[in-house]
């Protein structure tokens, strides 16, 4: 057994060396940096960032299949927003075992590169739901799938499948305990051995914020552990080894990037983690869904009990950052049509000073969602202009609010009054996490959209001055000289 797994290892290890670039050749591609709770620009700034999932689950899996592509990116500038979350699909970067689409690769580096020509940040996201197509799902290779012969019955779909159907947790059970695929290497090596060659196709692209390792984690036959407040440290050793893993083999070829890690999906909904990733340049990736957010009926139905349990979830979150000292990403939540839900959320996450990205862009035919695509949707069609009644307008009064981009300083808070359409927020000029503080005249950035500001808006600042043109969708504060505090207030004209 010994000389099998020295002869697996050397395989693995293998792979990676396919895959390994030079140190220098990320070819001076701007790279965030997460640091503390916050995430950092180049220049050490922190981003407040607001966006959107954009995720194609079927075909190609390819985005701009569905037409998403520059005017989306302009459109979604236009209103504040700065980052994506990108799909893509284990089973399109490694069709074969140990075979990588670099062509597939290719066409989500377009989409990469148009959204960073607009100013947008992407986090990479090796997606899942339901592991794969013979489940109802997406995700892995067929290659990949083990699930001991037993029927996919029965197929009630997204999310029930995972509740009752066997085949799929054992599925998962294999991927879980790292079981030897084709060629005797293990599932899980493989999917690493994925990931760093997707990390280093993508290490010369500019402006990847970071990389999502895996998409809602579930937990596969014992996933009932998991469902209490208490969470399922069981579960979690084995998701932390799997996340190590793959953060381990990324690093070997790319120092740079952030990698962002996930919660088993069941924190979700209230459930603690206990997964602590070592490593540098680390981010927690975490969703957020009320149970109850579209029971009942009319705007409010279901509403009432969702504060609780949402607050829940951050309220974890913020636990487990304190605890890792890894920066939070609220990279999931929505999915709905209640305005209610929405708003709630965009404004407990400014409460928590934790940016934040939509689910999701489009419904794009979506096989696993709750609800149709219209459902879930901001912009209807990708393949047609973002406008008129190609846009949820809805979902945009809930979404676009004025917020910070880029603080050149510690942010202690921001808010958004809805009634009053009164914006505040303020900061420490003090570098985030203690290295100093930023020098006189350094710029701050926020975004105050005109959609929110019909016609126009008025500023007033302590701590520093305003050097944008009256009226920018962008608001640049300069800080003063010798000043500790900024402070901004920003009102309808």
């Amino acid at each position: 057994m010994r000389l099998i797994r020295l002869a697996l290892a050397a395989l693995v290890a293998g792979l990676l060396a396919l895959t390994a670039v030079p140190a220098h050749a990320d070819g001076g591609a701007s790279r965030a940096r997460p640091h503390g709770r916050f995430i950092l620009d180049p220049a050490g700034r922190v981003l407040v960032l607001h966006g959107l999932n954009m995720v194609y689950k079927r075909g190609s899996y390819a985005p701009d299949e569905t037409g998403f592509g520059r005017d989306d990116a302009r459109f979604l500038v236009h209103h504040g927003f700065t980052t994506v979350r990108l799909g893509l699909i284990w089973k399109a970067v490694e069709p074969q075992p140990g075979q990588y689409d670099d062509a597939y690769l290719a066409r989500v580096r377009h989409t990469t590169r148009v959204l960073a020509d607009a100013g947008i940040w992407t986090l990479l996201d090796f997606h899942q739901d339901l592991f794969n197509e013979r489940f109802q799902g997406e995700g892995a290779p067929d290659w990949a799938v083990q699930d001991d012969g037993l029927p996919a019955e029965p197929q009630t779909g997204f999310p029930y499948n995972y509740f009752g159907m066997q085949a799929l947790n054992r599925a998962f059970d294999h991927f879980w305990a790292n079981d030897p695929g084709p060629g005797g290497v293990g599932l899980q090596d493989r999917y690493a051995a994925a990931w760093a060659h997707v990390a280093s196709y993508f290490s010369g692209t500019p402006r990847v914020l970071g990389v999502d390792l895996f998409n809602e984690p579930w937990p596969g036959t014992g996933w009932q552990q998991c469902a209490n407040p208490a969470g399922c440290p069981a579960f979690d050793a084995t998701l932390q080894s799997f996340t190590q893993r793959s953060i381990d083999a990324i690093r070997a070829v790319d120092r740079r990037t952030a990698v962002f890690y996930e919660p088993q999906v069941l924190f979700n909904n209230g459930s603690q983690t206990s997964v602590t990733p070592t490593g540098s340049r680390l981010g927690f990736s975490f969703h957020d869904y009320c149970l109850t957010a579209d029971a009942g009926t009319g705007e409010s139905g279901g509403q009432e009990g969702c504060s609780t349990f949402d607050d829940l979830v951050f309220s974890n979150a913020d636990d487990h950052v304190a605890a890792s000292g890894d920066a939070p990403l609220l990279t999931e939540f929505g999915a709905t049509t209640k305005q209610s839900t929405i708003t709630t959320m965009v404004d407990r996450a400014a409460a928590h000073l934790t940016g934040w990205q939509y689910w999701a862009y489009c419904g794009c035919e979506d096989p696993t969602t709750t609800g149709p695509g219209a459902t879930q949707a901001l912009v209807l069609d990708p393949s047609k202009a973002p406008r008129g009644d190609n846009v949820d307008w809805a979902k945009m009064r809930s979404l676009v609010v004025p917020h910070p981009l880029a603080v050149a300083g510690t942010p202690t808070s921001y808010s958004f009054a809805r009634g009053s359409r009164v914006f505040r927020a303020a900061w420490s000029t003090a570098r985030a996490g203690g290295s100093g503080s930023f020098a006189d005249g350094s710029r701050t950035t926020i975004s105050v959209p005109a959609y929110v500001y019909k016609r126009g808006y008025a500023v007033r600042v302590t701590g520093g001055h305003v050097v944008s043109r009256a009226g920018a969708g962008t608001l640049v504060v300069a800080q003063d000289a010798g000043a500790q505090a900024v402070r901004v207030v920003v009102r309808p004209a």
